[in-house]
């Protein structure tokens, strides 16, 4: 189980799809004692994986701490950052601190293309630099690229650049409309691209050693299983059945995409949050409408929840709009 806690809302960058809108931190963020209590909190719900992300996480000054304090409690404490902002140095404290990884952005293999999309017109330098930086320290690290019509075709080859690099993974982000990227839908994949891409990024895992994992596209576990390739998924849209978020307020949502405020943990223990909210209940029975209710992979992909919510007036149980099983795409 995995749950992701957005640190801060404060960044360094301006991405134009950042799902939180990052920028200025929030007067109103968790304090290090409430972080601590979530912690607590979280482990006492069974989760084994925390990511702390942003904002960028890396600008929260207590990380440091809040990383031991989740390693205290046996949760695998991972982040995920824009590199930036990454030296040796401080790569080595988040190691001692206890984290076991990060993942760092990186969407071109055109420097000028990756800058322009982050808001910051060194992101592509220092990024790959601070993945150097990690390989020096020995903290593990993977890539994290968002897919977008103007990158769709080098999405590969930055595989192959990040397996260069000394990474573990290459975890590929499909464009949720939700927080900026509303206004950059003209960017999205068409439902063909989508498909071509999945089955792309598949059949490639069979001949690269790194972990390659599509993100918020769920049917590439449709995909694997027609290709006959093994992954170590279980299930592709994980919101709100083994996977969850918490804002820098405290409010707990499904996913980072499902932008459904559902409980705060000021107000109620994330525990309970977890175990007993109606909307977590309600994802968990897979009672699907439309062609992802009849689906014969119903249960192995579980459409994104995320985008069935936004193309459907906010109902996260409809039919994924994007998925081109079973149709006619051009």
């Amino acid at each position: 189980m995995i749950v992701s806690w957005n640190t801060t809302n404060k960044c360094n960058m301006k991405c134009k799809h950042c799902y939180r809108d990052a920028g200025d931190s929030y007067y109103e963020e968790l304090s290090t004692k409430e972080a601590k209590r979530l912690i607590e909190e979280i482990a006492e719900a069974g989760f084994k994986i925390m990511i702390f992300s942003g904002g960028e996480p890396l600008l929260r000054p207590d990380l440091d701490e809040l990383i031991h304090y989740a390693a205290g409690f046996k949760l695998r404490p991972v982040l995920g950052s824009n590199g930036t902002l990454l030296t040796k140095e401080r790569a080595l404290k988040l190691k001692e601190a206890g984290a076991m990884g990060i993942g760092i952005s990186l969407d071109s293999m055109d420097p000028d293309k990756h800058n322009a999309f982050r808001g910051l017109d060194s992101a592509w330098e220092q990024a790959v630099s601070g993945m150097r930086c990690c390989k020096e320290a020995g903290l593990s690290f993977q890539v994290h690229t968002t897919v977008t019509d103007w990158n769709y075709h080098e999405v590969l080859r930055i595989t192959d650049f990040a397996a260069k690099l000394g990474a573990r993974a290459h975890h590929i982000f499909f464009l949720v409309p939700t927080g900026r990227a509303v206004s950059i839908q003209e960017d999205f994949l068409s439902k063909a691209q989508y498909e071509d891409l999945l089955t792309d990024i598949v059949k490639k895992q069979k001949l690269i050693d790194i972990e390659l994992k599509p993100t918020c596209a769920p049917q590439f576990m449709r995909i694997a299983k027609e290709q006959g390739i093994e992954m170590r998924f279980t299930k592709g849209c994980l919101a709100g059945i083994s996977y969850c978020i918490i804002n820098p307020k405290g409010d707990v949502q499904p996913c980072a995409y499902l932008d459904i405020p559902i409980d705060n943990v000021r107000k109620k223990p994330f525990s309970a949050i977890w175990k007993e909210n109606n909307v977590f209940q309600k994802l968990r029975t897979l009672d699907y409408k439309g062609r992802c209710g009849s689906c014969m992979y119903k249960i192995l992909c579980g459409g994104c929840r995320a985008r069935a919510a936004f193309y459907h007036d906010g109902d996260y149980m409809a039919e994924e709009s994007l998925c081109a099983f079973g149709r006619r795409v051009l």
